[in-house]
């Protein structure tokens, strides 16, 4: 009976919390069948079966366990009709003779045929549904919609959340985010905020209470005091006149038809950015065993505020694609953090990254590394200001760039000359177009 181990979904993974079971104790699971979620350190992912049998569930819901732990097995059973003898003509019902102490000819007269489709019923719980990932069933419910009535665009027809939002009418990037699986099961779990009542030994003013991160904000308050001991951080900060950039934007919403993705201010700074690291090689490189590694293609992770915690999906070779694809494929990677449907590898491989408090007002930023990388770049609010230019006022917009960069791997005459060539493009950006 092959046993069913906390698989090790990403680089960084050490445990995974079992949200739910999608198949429960005794049912009949097929190969490629869904059959729990899990959730990692950086998301949360739907395990497929990877052999057929009959399911039993070691691990409650709720529980964290170890990678490579056993968490559930898929054995058979011979008491359960295999699913290819359940199909096709009803089957007969007889007993030996050997074993029978009645006339042979009453062996089979008062036995009732079973027909396939009650077995099929008995065997797998219910009939089989439609393929859906279980993001798009919460999401049918929450729109009151059949998830059988829906077609699916996904693999082999799989219904996705984007899916059942086209039924509903409502744009995915729009649509607010679900509560992730966690929160079915948070009453199995410890509060994660417990009120304390005011004592000496309690130390808290009346009213306080104490709060349990989630695993994911653990492991980002762990990586962030990491990385502030162990990398000498420093920041270069310039000022970017953004007309150019505006004018540039304006003209692109006028064009776009129906479907196109218009490119951000932060689509144009994560392509600037991915240009500037082709030409400045050690910002897109780290520092490792002391050595400088030099990557060879340019990821580019763009912060992205999720429910509780800070999520950095990758635009992977930012620097060969077009200011068209690379907005298609930041909304992308937005909507599925924010309705938790990122995957483990679109988190994975970022070698610089860009994070954004512009929309939030914020005049500037100055972000903590995202190691083993070498640089991030913090972005600002757009702001209007009046500028002197050849002894006439003029209106300017700026922004405010800040560098925080690894003093180890690169210096400060370095990340001045990168951050400056971001300025140049974002000044001139048609030659973002190039």
């Amino acid at each position: 009976m092959p046993d069913i181990l906390m698989p090790k979904l990403s680089d960084s993974m050490e445990q995974g919390t079992i949200l739910s079971w999608l198949k429960a104790t005794g049912e009949v699971v097929e190969i490629g069948d869904e059959i729990l979620e899990i959730e990692t350190d950086k998301s949360t992912v739907t395990y497929a079966a990877e052999s057929a049998g009959i399911l039993e569930t070691l691990v409650a819901e709720g529980a964290s366990i170890a990678v490579g732990e056993p968490i559930g097995r898929i054995g058979k059973d011979a008491a359960v009709p295999a699913p290819d003898a359940l199909e096709g003509e009803p089957q007969e019902i007889t007993e030996s003779a050997s074993d029978s102490n009645t006339p042979a000819e009453s062996s089979t007269a008062d036995v009732t045929p079973l027909a396939a489709a009650p077995v099929a019923a008995i065997v797998n719980g219910a009939a089989r549904r439609s393929p859906a990932t279980p993001l798009a069933r919460r999401t049918a419910v929450v729109y009151g919609l059949t998830i059988d009535d829906i077609p699916g665009t996904g693999p082999l027809g799989r219904i996705t959340r984007g899916d059942v939002l086209k039924r509903a009418g409502v744009d995915a990037c729009e649509a607010p985010a679900l509560p992730v699986a966690r929160r079915a099961i948070e009453p199995r779990r410890p509060e994660r905020a417990t009120a304390v009542a005011a004592s000496p030994a309690a130390g808290l003013p009346p009213g306080s209470a104490r709060q349990q991160p989630s695993r994911l904000q653990q492991l980002i308050a762990r990586r962030m005091t990491e990385t502030k001991a162990t990398v000498p951080h420093f920041q270069v900060q310039t000022e970017v006149v953004m007309d150019a950039a505006i004018s540039l934007r304006t003209e692109l919403k006028s064009l776009a038809g129906e479907g196109d993705a218009v490119p951000s201010f932060n689509d144009m700074i994560i392509k600037a950015a991915a240009l500037a690291l082709r030409e400045h090689p050690l910002a897109n490189g780290s520092y490792q065993d002391e050595e400088f590694v030099l990557h060879a293609q340019i990821n580019v992770g763009m912060a992205v505020a999720a429910d509780d915690a800070l999520v950095v999906p990758t635009i992977f070779d930012a620097a060969g694609k077009s200011l068209g694809q690379i907005a298609h494929e930041t909304r992308a990677l937005a909507a599925r953090v924010r309705s938790n449907e990122i995957s483990p590898t679109e988190l994975e491989g970022g070698t610089f990254t860009v994070s954004n408090l512009g929309m939030f007002g914020m005049t500037a930023i100055t972000p903590v590394i995202n190691a083993p990388q070498a640089a991030i770049l913090g972005v600002g609010v757009l702001r209007e200001t009046l500028a002197r230019v050849e002894g006439q006022i003029v209106d300017r917009t700026l922004l405010t760039l800040t560098l925080s960069c690894d003093h180890r791997i690169l210096y400060g005459a370095d990340a001045s000359r990168f951050l400056a060539r971001i300025r140049e493009l974002l000044e001139t950006p048609l030659r973002l177009a190039l």
